[in-house]
């Protein structure tokens, strides 16, 4: 478990090569919303390819 920030805060938990990996945001008040399509728009970044800059590792 791994935790970043001081305002805000991003704990992380799980395993690289588990079933399922999670975090928890703290910090927000309230009212913020969050734009979900944007989020899933960066996670899909970090999706292995076959292009020079992707990273190569092997995702479960």
């Amino acid at each position: 478990m791994n935790t970043f920030g001081k305002l805000f805060r991003l704990t992380d938990f799980g395993e690289t090569d588990g079933k399922a990996l999670g975090g928890v945001l703290d910090g927000f008040p309230a009212g913020i919303t969050l734009d979900y399509d944007f989020i899933q728009s960066e996670l899909n970044r970090r999706i292995p390819s076959d292009k020079p800059n992707s990273t190569k590792r092997k995702e479960c």
